[in-house]
């Protein structure tokens, strides 16, 4: 297992103090209320870097990593969370690190199936009164105060995204990477919207979207809708390993940064 500065994994519910859990919730609600006071504009603004240097410092090693997208209230005996632990599993074989948000349901699903084959597997976790624990199946994790702090690191350090059933977090997180590679803020990594009975509603509103006019054709072709495990693996090794010139090497670190 992996260990960074000697933190010991945390196995169940943080023990975080509550009241400081509702201060950092209503620090983020606050300062999207609108224009304060220069002096707190600053003090957020510091708090928001201490937040990145806290996952920079954290998750620096980690990678190449695949991000998991996925819902938290899945329990361990339903069906999404038996796929996602299987799609960890293929994700790490692959050589990949399993990143998730760190929690319950699908994420801890996928860094289980990380775990079973001995891979490497690490959680970017917000903290939130109702979900706030670290799953035990994380090798380490970072916790995170802000929503977009969070965002941004689950897509840093990552060479593809993979989008298991979910809520309003998961398609916030899926959009978000669709938009960056859209946008040609973020390099072209394969995108998986992996599950096509829970999503076809949504998949037939992107299909609608690209009709009307709001999107690009072309845009369909940024993701991969699909219900098949092996298409998947074929997918990430065409447009992750291979196109980005990774390297699979023995040891603790399977694949190699680019220009490493």
């Amino acid at each position: 297992m992996l260990t960074t500065e000697k933190e010991p994994v945390n196995q169940g519910i943080s023990s975080v103090n509550p009241n400081i859990i509702n201060e950092e919730q209503n620090e983020e609600r606050i300062f999207l209320e609108g224009p304060k006071s220069r002096w707190k504009e600053f003090v957020m603004l510091h708090h928001t870097l201490l937040d990145f240097i806290r996952g920079f410092r954290k998750l620096h090693f980690a990678g190449p990593c695949v991000t998991i997208f996925g819902s938290a209230r899945f329990k361990e005996d339903h069906p999404y969370y038996q796929q996602s632990r299987q799609m960890g599993s293929i994700v790490s074989k692959l050589g990949f690190t399993v990143m998730t948000g760190g929690g319950p349901g699908v994420m801890e699903a996928a860094n289980r199936g990380a775990k079973d084959v001995g891979g490497k597997s690490v959680g970017c976790n917000i903290i939130l009164p109702m979900e706030q624990y670290v799953n035990k199946y994380v090798d380490y994790s970072v916790n995170i105060k802000f929503f977009f702090v969070r965002k941004v690191l689950l897509c840093k350090y990552s060479y593809a995204f993979i989008c298991m059933p979910g809520g309003m977090g998961t398609l916030d997180e899926f959009f978000e990477a669709v938009t960056l590679i859209q946008t040609n803020k973020m390099k072209k990594f394969p995108v998986v919207l992996f599950g096509t009975e829970y999503h076809k509603h949504l998949y037939e509103h992107i299909l609608y979207m690209a009709e009307r006019g709001t999107i690009s054709k072309e845009d369909l072709k940024l993701f991969l809708y699909t219900d098949d495990f092996s298409e998947v693996e074929k997918h990430l090794q065409k447009y992750a390993v291979e196109a980005f010139g990774l390297i699979k090497r023995k040891g603790p670190k399977k694949l190699s940064w680019l220009g490493e």
